[in-house]
């Protein structure tokens, strides 16, 4: 049994996630769909066989694009959620599985980009999952499409200014995350180097965002691990497995 982690980007792995899943004894299998397979790239698994639950990463794609792997992951995401197995998304995975369950994914007139406050709603400051989280916080965001609409059998946990949906839960076991938990500085930093046009549009930059980081990363790190073993205690489950 293993954790399928899906990777739509080459340097936008599972980060502080991945390793504290593999530091709970939780097998991982990377799927870097981002890649040709003859380049060590990887596919969205047909069934859920030995599928202990799922994580969609973020990336620079967006719903409704064309891409060869999408309507697979689409597919796979909804089997598992209705299968009641853990799926968590972050940033576009949180997007991919608004998709999948019926909710609407639409652009934004400005991109959300840098650390911005996230509050909890009644619903996010009793989730246990978030137990123990500062009810308004800084997160690191990224993105220039949000979920407008949620899915039938979800409800927000918790939003920003630019965004109403940062936080949602469907169902038992299934939570998307608009922001990017799994992130460190260094992640931080290198991506946003790559993303000039979009910092414009968001009326960011580099300089600002390096203040940002300087006011807020060290309170952002604290939350973001403790977070990630939250998900893992309480949503993926402490269950000890041979690793991979």
């Amino acid at each position: 049994m293993a954790i399928i982690i899906l990777q739509h980007g080459r340097k936008k792995g599972p980060g502080r996630l991945g390793m504290t899943l593999r530091d709970h004894g939780l097998a991982i299998d990377i799927r870097r769909l981002c890649c040709p397979i003859e380049k060590g790239g990887g596919k969205v698994p047909a069934d859920l066989d030995n599928v202990h639950g799922v994580i969609s990463l973020g990336g620079d794609q967006n719903v409704g694009e064309d891409h060869p792997w999408m309507d697979a992951e689409l597919t796979f995401l909804k089997k598992a959620h209705e299968a009641e197995l853990p799926v968590v998304g972050i940033c576009f995975g949180a997007q991919l599985i608004a998709h999948a369950l019926g909710g609407v994914v639409a652009p934004m007139e400005k991109p959300e980009w840098g650390m911005e406050t996230i509050s909890f709603n009644h619903l996010g400051q009793t989730d246990p999952v978030l137990a123990g989280l500062p009810w308004d916080g800084p997160w690191f965001a990224s993105h220039c499409h949000e979920i407008t609409e949620l899915p039938q059998d979800a409800v927000c946990l918790g939003s920003s200014k630019a965004c109403n949906n940062h936080i949602f839960r469907a169902g038992i076991r299934t939570f998307g995350f608009q922001f990017h938990p799994e992130t460190d500085r260094e992640g931080i930093i290198t991506y946003a180097a790559s993303q000039s046009e979009t910092l414009k549009k968001a009326a960011q930059s580099m300089q600002n965002l390096e203040k940002q980081l300087d006011a807020h990363y060290d309170m952002f790190s604290r939350m973001a691990d403790r977070l990630c073993l939250s998900l893992v205690s309480k949503c993926f489950g402490l269950k000890r497995t041979m690793s991979a």
